[in-house]
């Protein structure tokens, strides 16, 4: 059964650009988890992007969140970091 996830990211004020290239590499690792982006979006202001990312599996979502690379990239990025709401959903 596959996971499909929405992701809310709120870029941190004043560090928008910072948080686009944290997002940009981080998605890159989905695919080492099983996982694909499926659509990503943001709104016109360029504060918030919109992520549809569905995974082969809850342990695909589970690895992704524990990948030391990830973690990497999060430190790096310090109080820069976005916030990012998740929602599971389904398709109707």
């Amino acid at each position: 059964m596959t996971l499909l996830l929405v992701a809310v990211v709120e870029m941190a004020a004043g560090h928008e650009e910072a948080g686009r290239r944290y997002e940009d590499d981080v998605l890159t690792l989905l695919g080492r988890h099983g996982g694909a982006l499926e659509r990503r979006m943001r709104d016109t202001t360029g504060g918030t992007e919109v992520q549809v990312i569905r995974f082969a599996a809850r342990s695909g979502l589970d690895s992704f969140l524990a990948d030391p690379r990830r973690a990497q990239l999060r430190s790096a990025i310090g109080e820069a970091a976005p916030a990012t709401r998740v929602l599971e959903v389904r398709d109707l």
